[in-house]
């Protein structure tokens, strides 16, 4: 290994501070043969700096399909020919979900809508859903329902919601190129509100939508300006009828490239394994990002696509002797 790169993830473990956008680089260029040693290095910083402990999550959706907005990576939006088709969830199904989320051992439940913005009809739903999910179960909520204004913001707030996820999705340099009907800066200012409000800030995005590997490294410095409390980290699953859909599924290398260099850009940081792993690292690749700086994973599947079987993460989360963090401890 290089040892400018060596010499800058050895003092992310010893301050705790991130590299900076030239170190993030280093590491992606990372040769092959270094990159063992690399997400050694940044298992360390996530076992310093964050602890052992994994935080697992299940996810639903309010509201799927029919969104507005022309994310060419997502199969939810009304503008293309993907299959996937306006459908609301009813609260029973709603508190069932969380129900099934909590047996898994998971602490979190977040809330998704495939929307630009939460309207009346949306935020009636989300209160309705979320005193019901109160009532039958205890698991943290989090919600995940688009762009959003200061009240909207406030009522999330009054409504008890944990914390809230919004991905910028990709450097602000490549945003352009992947989404058009919005901007990176309106998705900035809504994490802006949500931080400014008390809830905790989850925000991340997808590897793999045509960036460069300089706006790789541009985005995770980013993401450290914005310092969130969690940041999920996708990898392109190409949806039928999206713009990406020929899109090349990124290379196993580079997505755990990117889970080190990640970590030790955010070394205190919620790393979650997220949308796209299963295609992109497999079995052995999931274990190696364990290895290498992840701390958290979404179990079950994803909004439109699969994902692996709760019973196989927590095994493996068990082989590895990684604690499933308790409810107590993310309050």
């Amino acid at each position: 290994m290089p040892e400018s790169v060596l010499a800058r993830a050895e003092r992310v473990l010893e301050t705790g501070v991130g590299l900076d956008e030239a170190g993030v680089l280093e590491v992606l260029r990372l040769p092959d043969d270094q990159i063992p040693a690399i997400l050694e290095l940044a298992h360390q910083v996530r076992m310093r700096w964050c602890g052992p402990e994994v935080e697992v999550e299940g996810i639903v959706s309010l509201k799927t399909g029919g969104c507005p907005e022309d994310c060419h990576f997502c199969s939810q939006s009304g503008l293309f020919t993907s299959p996937v088709r306006a459908v609301w969830l009813d609260i029973p199904a709603l508190v069932e979900a969380a129900k099934q989320t909590a047996a898994t051992g998971a602490t979190e439940f977040c809330i998704v809508a495939a929307v630009r913005g939460p309207d009346a009809k949306l935020m009636a739903q989300l209160r309705e859903g979320v005193a019901a999910i109160r009532e039958a179960v205890d698991i943290n909520i989090a919600a995940s329902i688009g762009m959003l204004t200061k009240e909207q913001v406030d009522e999330l707030v009054e409504l008890g919601v944990h914390r809230y996820n919004h991905n910028l999705e990709t450097a602000r340099s490549h945003f352009p190129n992947v989404v058009t009907t919005h901007s990176w800066e309106e998705r900035w200012d809504t994490l802006r509100m949500v931080r400014e409000s008390g809830m905790e800030v989850c925000c991340g995005g997808i590897l793999g939508l045509g960036e460069s590997v300089e706006q790789r490294a541009e985005f995770a410095i980013q993401l450290q300006e914005l310092d969130p409390h969690e940041v999920p980290l996708n990898f392109l699953n190409p949806r039928p009828g999206t713009p990406l859909a020929d899109q090349p599924v990124l290379d196993p290398k580079d997505a755990l490239r990117a889970i080190a260099a990640f970590r030790l850009a955010l070394p205190r940081t919620i790393l979650r394994y997220a949308g796209g792993r299963e295609i992109t690292l497999g079995d052995l690749g999931t274990r190696d990002g364990l290895l290498g700086g992840v701390n958290a994973v979404i179990v079950g599947n994803y909004l439109t696509t699969l994902g692996r079987r709760p019973d196989e993460d927590l095994a493996l989360l068990e082989e590895l002797s990684m604690p499933v963090k308790a409810l107590s401890a993310t309050l």
